[in-house]
């Protein structure tokens, strides 16, 4: 699991490393108008959310970094990702199991659930994809070529043979 969302992470710096600044906070594109920096900033707070509730076995997701530097320079994006990374590898595969609170408004005020670590890794991993695949579209509108031909793409879609 680790290693699957480390892989995915990584996509993310190599796209930070093939894009300037400008491309990365660009926020012209409708009909969000939000920029590749803002959903990567976003996706790796959902991480560090996690990474900081498991000091006291409670992640808050409401409770967000929204570090604005990080959405607007590339070089603070690519050190947010490495930071991530180095703390997910710090997780150990006995802990997967552990059952923690989890906190998030869902809308109408905060909900608690308890969940496995594992299941909190999952679900932060399925979100960083849905939110590589809205870069996806940022970049195409963008006229940026994709880091790699499955970035933003779930493992479980379905492979297009053809046009």
């Amino acid at each position: 699991m680790i290693n699957a969302i480390e892989q995915n992470l990584q996509k993310g710096i190599k796209l930070l490393n093939s894009i300037s600044d400008e491309q990365y906070s660009d926020s012209s594109i409708a009909p969000y108008n939000s920029s590749i920096g803002c959903h990567v900033r976003h996706v790796l707070d959902v991480f560090s959310c996690i990474f900081k509730g498991l000091e006291n076995d409670f992640i808050d997701f409401s409770v967000r970094e929204r570090n604005e530097c990080a959405e607007k320079e590339t070089a603070t994006g690519i050190a947010y990702f490495k930071s991530i990374t180095h703390q997910l590898k710090q997780i150990k595969k006995e802990d997967f199991t552990k059952t923690i609170q989890v906190s998030d408004d869902l809308g109408l005020g905060k909900e608690i659930a308890n969940y496995t670590i594992a299941a909190v890794l999952m679900q932060a991993q399925s979100h960083a994809i849905h939110h590589f695949a809205s870069i996806g579209y940022l970049i195409y509108q963008l006229d940026i070529a994709l880091p790699d031909s499955d970035f933003g793409f779930n493992p479980t879609t379905p492979k297009r043979v053809g046009s």
